[in-house]
Formats: C-alpha cells, sequence, structure tokens
C-alpha cells in the first residue's frame, strides 16, 4: 500500500488558487455591501452577502477610482472580478474589477446610448460653452429649497460679495425630480435679470443623481439663454447635465466661488490695476512729451534752415541798398573831398614855405651855433654865404615890394593866359596874404623895336 501525497501548506493553497481562477476568472456577483473598509492605500475591503452565504472582497484603488458612485454599506451591488485564495491568509475571496448598483444595469447602458447620442448632436461641444459675467446682477439657483446645497450657496455668497439671489425650489430626488427640476429652470428663464443660474445638489448614490440624467432637462440646460453652472453631487459625481452645463462645479459652494466676485480680491486688484495704470499715464506722457519737445527741435532746425538762406541774401541786398543810397554816397564823397582836400593842404604853397622857413630857422640856429666854435676864417666865409643865401631868399624879394600869386589848387602864376575873368587867386606879401578876383585880363606887349 502506497504512502499518501504529503502537500505544504504553501503548495495547496496555490493549487487551489490555480484551480479557482481557471474555473472562475471572470464572473459577476450579486450582493449587499457589508464591512466596508477603506484603508489608507485607498483599496477598499467589503463583504457580499445574501441570506444564505458571504463572500470576501478586494477591490484595488485604481478599480475604485473608476467607480462612478461611491460605496456604502447597504447597497446592493453587482461586482464583476475573479475569484482567487489569498494565501498569506488562505481566505477565499473576489478580487473586484467593476462594480454597479443592481437593478441599475439596464439603465446604464440607456445613459451611455443617450450620452453618445447627445454628444453627437453637440450639446456638449466645447465651442459653445459660454464664459460667466464676472459681476452678476441675479443668481438663479435651481436645487431644494431645505437641502444643504442652497445654504452653501448662501453662506460663501454672504461672505464673498453680498449678491441677489433667486431660489426657484425642485425636488433633487425621486420619480418627479426630473420634471421638477425643469420647470424650475424654465422659470428661471423668464425672471428679469437673471445673469447666471446654478443647477445643484449635494451627494448622493447613483440612483439618487439619476434625475439630471433626464434627456429633456439636459436639453434645457443646453439651450438655456443664460450661463448654468452645474454642481450636482461630489467632484466624483458626473452627470449628463454636468456635460451639457457651461461650466461644471465640484460642488455648490465651489460653484458659489466660480459665480460670485470676491470683493476683497476685486478692491486689490483694483488698487493694483490704478497703480499700473497712473504709471502707464506717466510714462506715456513723458514719452509724448519727449517726442513733442523732439519735433520742436526738428522744427526750430528746418525753420532756420529755410530762413538763414533768404535772410543772408537779403542782408546782402541790404548791405548793397544802403551803399547805393544817396545818403551814403554823399557821404562816401564827403569822405574823399576831405581826404583830397587835406593832401592839398598839403602841398599849398603857403604851408611849404612855413615849413621851409620853419627848416631855414633851425639850420640858421644851428649854423649860428656852430658858427660860434669855428675859426675867424670859416666864420667869415659862413657870413659871406650866409649873405649870398639871405639876398636870393624868396623872402627878401618880397620884402622888397614884390608879390606871389597862386591859383585856386596853390599853383605859382607865372603866366596871366592860365587865368580867366572872375578866378580867384592868392597874392603872398612880405607879411600876409591877399585874396583876389581877376577882373580883366591883358595879354603881355610885345615891343615892336
Amino acid at each position: 500500500m502506497s504512502s499518501p501525497r504529503i502537500y505544504t501548506v504553501s503548495e495547496l493553497v496555490h493549487g487551489a488558487n490555480r484551480a479557482v481562477e481557471a474555473a472562475y476568472s471572470s464572473v459577476w456577483v450579486e450582493g449587499e455591501v457589508s464591512n466596508l473598509r477603506i484603508v489608507a492605500s485607498g483599496h477598499a475591503y467589503f463583504t457580499l452577502k445574501d441570506p444564505a452565504s458571504i463572500l470576501p472582497v478586494a477591490m484595488w484603488r485604481s478599480a475604485l477610482a473608476r467607480l462612478r458612485f461611491r460605496l456604502a454599506d447597504g447597497q446592493r451591488l453587482r461586482v464583476a472580478g475573479r475569484l482567487g485564495i489569498y494565501p498569506q491568509q488562505g481566505k477565499f475571496q473576489l478580487y473586484g474589477e467593476r462594480a454597479e448598483p443592481a437593478g441599475l444595469g439596464a439603465l446604464m447602458l440607456q445613459l451611455e446610448q443617450l450620452k453618445a447620442k447627445l454628444s453627437a448632436e453637440g450639446l456638449f461641444a466645447a465651442a459653445r460653452k459660454r464664459t460667466l459675467p464676472l459681476w452678476p446682477r441675479v443668481i438663479g439657483v435651481v436645487t431644494s429649497a431645505t437641502g444643504a446645497a442652497i445654504h452653501d450657496i448662501l453662506k460663501v455668497t454672504a461672505r464673498r460679495c453680498p449678491s441677489r439671489i433667486v431660489l426657484a425650489p425642485a425636488l433633487v430626488q425621486g420619480d418627479e425630480a426630473a420634471a421638477s427640476l425643469l420647470s424650475a429652470l424654465r422659470r428661471l428663464q423668464s425672471w428679469p435679470g437673471v445673469d447666471v443660474i446654478i443647477l445643484g445638489r449635494g451627494g448622493g448614490a447613483s440612483e439618487d443623481l439619476w434625475a439630471f440624467n433626464d434627456e429633456a432637462l439636459v436639453r434645457a440646460v443646453a439651450a438655456c439663454p443664460v450661463p448654468v453652472i452645474a454642481a450636482i453631487g461630489h467632484e466624483v459625481d458626473v452627470t449628463l447635465c454636468d456635460f451639457a452645463a457651461d461650466v461644471r462645479a465640484a460642488t455648490p459652494s465651489h460653484a458659489a466661488e466660480l459665480v460670485v466676485p470676491d470683493l476683497q480680491i476685486a478692491a486689490r486688484r483694483l488698487v493694483d490695476a490704478e497703480r499700473h495704470l497712473a504709471l502707464a499715464f506717466r510714462r506715456r506722457l513723458l514719452d509724448e512729451r519727449s517726442r513733442l519737445e523732439l519735433a520742436h527741435h526738428r522744427l526750430l532746425g528746418q525753420r532756420r534752415a529755410l530762413i538763414a538762406g533768404p535772410r543772408r541774401r537779403l542782408d546782402l541786398l541790404g548791405r548793397r541798398l544802403r551803399a547805393q543810397h544817396p545818403h551814403q554816397r554823399l557821404s562816401d564823397l564827403r569822405r574823399r573831398l576831405a581826404a583830397l582836400l587835406a593832401r592839398l593842404g598839403d602841398q599849398h604853397p603857403r604851408l611849404r614855405v612855413l615849413a621851409a622857413r620853419r627848416r631855414l630857422d633851425a639850420h640858421l640856429a644851428e649854423l649860428g651855433r656852430l658858427g660860434r666854435h669855428l675859426p675867424s676864417r670859416a666864420r667869415v666865409r659862413l657870413s659871406r654865404a650866409a649873405g649870398a643865401l639871405d639876398a636870393l631868399s624868396p623872402l627878401r624879394v618880397l620884402a622888397r615890394g614884390y608879390a606871389v600869386a597862386t591859383d585856386a589848387r596853390g599853383h605859382a602864376l607865372t603866366d596871366a593866359a592860365a587865368l580867366a575873368p572872375g578866378d580867384l587867386i592868392t597874392l603872398r606879401l612880405h607879411r600876409g596874404e591877399l585874396e583876389a578876383r581877376v577882373e580883366q585880363f591883358r595879354p603881355e606887349r610885345v615891343d615892336p623895336a
């Protein structure tokens, strides 16, 4: 009799794991969630149960992030994954990869088909999205009058900038929610002065948010004449109204922050803008002043260049005109006449005689001085020469009663024919001069012998 095969714990667990994985590599399991635990690493551990059995489930963080709803105890889920055995604990469990609320499988398929249809029509296109107004006068809100969403919006609005809020109350959950939301949205569209509308509610399961996937409501959001902000559930919750809205907010509080300006930030921006504007104005003023001064200097340069040539020609013509003026010409002629008269005066016989007399007197004085030192014989010769010179002097001739006649130019007269009646003559006597006028001309008599 052969002995039985002995397995180690690891061999048996891994063998069983391979057998289970081969038989149940892809399964869907439906049950109620209990003992839900999400650890720090982001993985989720819970139990699916029915009235007869329980099944441990492990769902890694990556699979959990793909869910469109939030796990909670008491939910009835359909979980897709593979069966296996966790070796460290030898525990039989399901490794969940996908999950959806039980009973919503057909609805989810219908939702995806509606989403594709509306997207093909362009209702979700980014090109049709509108920007939010900077300072809305009236903010419309479509939500429950008693829910947390309206309280969050009012709280944020009061903190940032008190604004006028118009609430159109509506059901946000249940079979009548879609019609109630559509009616409230249409009422707000006709409200005078509404600049923007917030459509929202707090978080919840997928079935709680299902009214926001209604086709009529989605089309009304896309066709709304004013921008619409969708603030439905939490950030992980996505509905068709989120795609159709102009802006999607993570929460109702976030929607209020997007639409209501912050007065403090706006005041700081206004102060900064005022400062920048003042600096820009001063820089522009300095630039324009520099340009003006440069243009002024260039204009002056052009003016000087244009005026300089004509001014030089005008000065030249002015000098020429002044030179040709009768007064100027008369003045020049007077100066020339004065110069000629001065030269003529230097040549006058009277002046020449006076100059000769001064020279003679000087020579005589010098001779007298030298004569005192001469010997007797030389002194006798000098005395004789002086007597002969005195006898020949014109002054000696004048002393005997003769006179020297000169014409107006100072030339000595030797011929009466050189004069005409009326001419002025000057008579030099031994003492003094006489001015005379010719009255009659007598030609020289010729002796007949």
